[in-house]
C-alpha cells in the first residue's frame, strides 16, 4: 500500500501538468517492452489546453486536470500485465505495454492510434498503406480503451484497418454493438441500450411520467439520450426538459472498474476470435462477450440520499439485463423502492377507471385532463388514452363506466301490465263469443236467428271471432319460430273467413229487398254462398302459404337500442304482410258497399246498417294502424297489432251480434213471426205507395215525353226514369194493399227471407 502511494505521488508530480510533446517518446505516458505489446488509452488528464493561435497549429498540446480514477485504471492495467508476466500462464512470453494519455480529446487518441498501427520493430515509426493487412505486424496486438465512447469510435475505425482487438472498459454507446461498423471492438460494460432500458424500467416501476434529462455533449451522451427518449416514450413517460452539458465536465466519482480481460492471453494469431469466445469467472459469476462484443453484466442501482447534511450513496438493487428485472437483496432495499413510488413526478393526476386522458395540441402528452367515458364506452385501467367501445350487439355501458354490462333481452312478457290488459280484453271477447253462441243456440227457431243466416253461418262467424281473439296470445311472450309463423297466418285466414261470411250475409239481404229486376238478376247469379266463401278464404290461404314457404317470419334480435336487445318476430316479407292485410281490406270494402246499399231496410232486418258500422270501425282501426306500426319501436310493437285486432274484432262482433242479442233478450215481443210479417208489410206498403206516387206523376207527362223523344236511345231523363219504374212487388203479403201497383207493373216473386 505504501508503494502504491509513492507511485501515485510520483505520477501526480510528473503528470499533474504534462509537458508539450517534443518527440514521439515524450507522448507516451508509460511503456514497458515485451514480446507482445498491448496498447492502452486512458484519459489521465481532463482536457487539452487550446492553442492561442487561430487556427490551431498541427501539434499536440499539453494536458491539464489530473484524473485520479483514470490513473488508477492505468495502474490496474499495469498490475494485471505484471501478474501475468510473473506467472506461468505464458511461459517464455513476456507481455509489454504502451499506454497513452488521451486527455479526453479525440485528437490525442488518434495520434496514439497512429503509433499503434506503425510497423512492429521498425526503426521508422511509419504506417504502411497496404490493400491487405493480413501479414502486417503492427506495433501492438491489442488495445485497452478508451473510456469515452466518442474517442472509442474514432480509434475503433482506425483499428478496423488491421482488425486489432480493442477492449473498452467504459464506452457504452449502443452503436458500438454494430459489428459491421466496429468488427474488432469488445467491451467489459453493457451497452447503453440496457442502461437506458433499466432506467426506463425503474421510472415506470416508480410510477413517474414527468422527468427531465441531463446528458453530455458527445457521442455517448447524444446516443444515450436518443435511445432513452424512445424507451420512455414507449412507457408513456414525458420528458419535461433536456439539458446538454459540455463533455469535459466528467464525473470524478465514477467507481473504478478493474480490467480483468487480459488475464488469459493466449496465442497472438487468433487473439480476436479467442477474445470473443473467452469466458471468465469472478466471485461465482461467469462473464463472456456476446455476439455484439458486449459483456453479459448488469448494473447496480444506487440511491443518492442526504443524511444529516451528508450525501450518501447506497446500493438498492442489481439490474439483470438478460431478464430485464431488478434483483433486490434485502427488505431495506424493498422499502426504498416503495418510497420511490411515494415521490410524485407527474404532470397530471392519473385518470381512474371509467375515465380517459384528453390532451390538446398546446399541451404535452403527459399533461392532460380526465374526462368521463361516453355511453357504451369503458376504461378498466388507470390513465387510458382512450375508452374502449363495447360490443353494441350484446353489451352496453353507462357514462363513466369501468366495464361493459350485458344487454337485457326484452319482449312483450306475460307479466307486463299492458300484456295483462290485452289478454283480459281477449278473454272477455272469447266470453262474449261463447255467450252469443249459447244465446243463439237456445233461440234457434226464432226469426232473429233465422234472419241471421241460420245457426251454421252464425257458428262459423263466431268461430272466426274466437280464433281472432285467440291469435292475440301468439303476439305475447318470448317469440318462437312457431308463434312467429302462426300468429299472422291464424289471424289472416280467420279474419278473411269472417269477412267472407259477412259479405254473403250483406249480399243476401240486398238480394231479398231489392226491387230493381236487373240488379236482382245480377245478385241472384252472384249469390253462391259456399263457393264464394271457399274462394275468398282459399285465396288468403294461398297468400299465407306462399309467405311461409318463401319468406317465413323468424325470430330476430333487434340490437339497435343502446341498452336492451328486443327479441321480436321479423315478418320475413313486408310485401307478403301487406298483401295479406290488403286482401282483407278489399273484401271488407266490398262488404261495406253491399251493406251500405241495404242500410234502409226494416228495423229487424237492418243488419246491413250495423255491418256498415262494423266495416267503418275496421277501416278506421287499420288505417290508424299503418302509421302507428311504422313509427313504433321496441317490445310494445306487437301490442300495437293486438290492439288493432281487438278493436276491429270487437267492432264487427258488436255490430253483428249485439243488436240481435238485445232483441232476443230484451224485446222478445218483436222476435215473433207475426211481428216480423207486420213490420215487413208496413215497410212494403210504404215502399209501394212511394213507387205508385212516383209512377202517377210520371204517367201524366209520359205521352209528351214519348212524343218528344220516341227513341229509347235518346237522352231524355224522363224516359229513363219511366223505364226504371218497372219494378216488382215486395212480398206476397203486399198483394191486396198494392192492387193498383200490381195492375200497373208486372209482378215477380222475390226470394224468401
Amino acid at each position: 500500500m505504501a508503494l502504491l502511494m509513492i507511485l501515485i505521488t510520483c505520477f501526480t508530480a510528473i503528470l499533474a501538468t504534462s509537458q508539450p510533446c517534443q518527440t514521439p517518446d515524450d507522448f507516451v505516458a508509460v511503456t514497458s517492452p515485451g514480446h507482445i505489446m498491448i496498447g492502452g488509452l486512458f484519459a489521465i488528464h481532463e482536457k487539452m489546453l487550446s492553442s492561442e493561435d487561430q487556427p490551431r497549429r498541427p501539434q499536440i498540446q499539453k494536458c491539464v486536470g489530473f484524473e485520479v480514477s483514470a490513473f488508477l485504471q492505468t495502474l490496474a492495467m499495469i498490475h494485471s500485465i505484471e501478474m501475468i508476466n510473473n506467472s506461468t500462464l505464458l511461459s517464455g512470453v513476456k507481455l509489454g505495454y504502451e499506454i497513452y494519455d488521451t486527455c479526453t480529446e479525440v485528437t490525442a487518441a488518434m495520434a496514439a492510434t497512429l503509433r499503434f498501427l506503425s510497423k512492429f520493430n521498425c526503426s521508422r515509426e511509419t504506417v504502411e498503406f497496404q490493400c491487405d493487412y493480413s501479414n502486417y505486424m503492427p506495433r501492438v496486438k491489442a488495445v485497452i480503451g478508451a473510456g469515452y465512447s466518442e474517442i472509442t469510435m474514432a480509434v475503433s475505425r482506425m483499428l478496423n484497418l488491421q482488425l486489432i482487438p480493442q477492449v473498452s472498459y467504459e464506452s457504452t454507446a449502443e452503436i458500438l454493438s454494430d459489428k459491421i461498423r466496429f468488427p474488432s471492438f469488445l467491451r467489459t460494460v453493457p451497452s447503453d441500450f440496457y442502461q437506458t432500458k433499466a432506467m426506463a424500467h425503474l421510472i415506470q416501476k416508480s410510477g413517474w411520467n414527468w422527468i427531465g434529462i441531463i446528458t453530455t455533449d458527445d457521442d455517448y451522451g447524444r446516443l444515450a439520450l436518443d435511445t432513452f427518449a424512445i424507451q420512455v416514450a414507449a412507457n408513456n413517460v414525458c420528458i419535461a426538459f433536456k439539458e446538454v452539458f459540455p463533455a469535459f465536465l466528467s464525473d470524478n466519482t465514477i467507481e473504478v472498474r478493474i480490467n480483468q480481460t487480459l488475464e488469459k492471453i493466449i496465442a497472438e494469431a487468433q487473439l480476436l476470435d479467442v477474445l470473443k469466445n473467452v469466458t471468465f469467472t469472478d466471485g461465482g459469476n461467469s462473464f463472456h462477450f456476446d455476439a455484439h462484443g458486449d459483456l453479459n453484466i448488469g448494473y447496480d442501482v444506487v440511491l443518492w440520499k442526504e443524511i444529516n447534511g451528508h450525501m450518501t450513496i447506497a446500493k438498492m438493487a442489481e439490474y439483470d439485463l438478460q431478464n430485464d428485472v431488478f434483483i433486490i437483496p434485502n427488505q431495506e432495499a424493498k422499502n426504498e423502492f416503495r418510497n420511490l413510488k411515494q415521490t410524485l413526478s407527474k404532470c397530471s393526476k392519473e385518470c381512474s377507471p371509467g375515465e380517459m386522458k384528453k390532451t390538446t395540441r398546446s399541451q404535452h402528452t403527459c399533461c392532460y385532463e380526465c374526462v368521463s367515458c361516453p355511453e357504451n364506452h369503458y376504461s378498466n385501467q388507470t390513465d387510458m388514452d382512450h375508452c374502449v367501445l363495447c360490443n353494441n350487439e350484446t353489451h352496453w355501458a353507462p357514462v363513466r363506466s369501468a366495464m361493459c354490462l350485458e344487454k337485457e333481452v326484452e319482449y312483450l312478457n306475460w307479466n307486463d301490465s299492458l300484456a295483462l290488459l290485452l289478454v283480459a280484453l281477449s278473454l272477455l271477447g272469447i266470453i262474449f263469443v261463447l255467450a252469443i253462441g249459447i244465446i243463439f243456440t237456445r233461440n234457434l227457431n226464432t226469426p232473429v236467428v233465422k234472419s241471421s243466416g241460420g245457426l251454421v253461418v252464425c257458428y262459423v262467424i263466431l268461430l272466426c271471432h274466437f280464433l281472432n281473439f285467440a291469435s292475440t296470445g301468439f303476439f305475447i311472450g318470448e317469440p318462437q319460430d312457431f308463434t312467429c309463423k302462426t300468429r299472422q297466418t291464424l289471424f289472416g285466414v280467420s279474419f278473411t273467413l269472417c269477412i267472407s261470411c259477412i259479405l254473403m250475409k250483406s249480399l243476401k239481404i240486398l238480394l231479398a229487398f231489392s226491387f230493381d229486376p236487373n240488379l236482382q238478376n245480377f245478385l241472384k247469379c252472384l249469390y253462391k254462398p259456399v263457393p264464394i266463401i271457399f274462394t275468398c278464404t282459399g285465396i288468403q290461404v294461398i297468400i299465407c302459404a306462399l309467405w311461409l314457404i318463401f319468406a317465413a317470419p323468424t325470430v330476430e334480435e333487434n340490437v339497435s337500442l343502446p341498452r336492451v336487445i328486443i327479441l321480436e318476430c321479423e315478418e320475413g316479407s313486408t310485401l307478403a304482410f301487406g298483401t295479406m292485410l290488403g286482401y282483407i281490406a278489399i273484401l271488407a270494402f266490398i262488404c261495406f258497399i253491399f251493406a251500405f246499399k241495404g242500410r234502409k231496410l226494416p228495423e229487424n232486418y237492418n243488419e246491413a246498417k250495423f255491418i256498415t258500422f262494423g266495416m267503418l270501425i275496421y277501416f278506421i282501426a287499420w288505417i290508424t294502424f299503418i302509421p302507428v306500426y311504422a313509427t313504433t319501436f321496441g317490445k310494445y310493437l306487437p301490442a300495437v297489432e293486438i290492439i288493432v285486432i281487438l278493436i276491429s274484432n270487437y267492432g264487427i262482433l258488436c255490430c253483428t251480434f249485439f243488436p240481435k242479442c238485445y232483441v232476443i233478450l230484451c224485446k222478445q215481443e218483436t222476435n215473433t213471426k207475426s211481428a216480423f210479417l207486420e213490420l215487413i208489410y208496413s215497410y212494403s206498403s210504404h215502399s209501394a205507395g212511394n213507387l205508385a206516387m212516383s209512377h202517377a206523376s210520371l204517367d201524366s207527362t209520359s205521352s209528351n215525353i214519348t212524343t218528344t223523344h220516341p227513341s229509347p236511345h235518346g237522352n231524355s231523363a224522363a224516359w229513363q226514369k219511366s223505364k226504371d219504374l218497372q219494378v216488382q212487388p215486395f212480398a206476397q203479403t203486399c198483394r191486396d194493399n198494392g192492387t193498383k201497383v200490381s195492375k200497373t207493373f208486372p209482378r215477380k216473386r222475390i226470394s224468401s227471407i
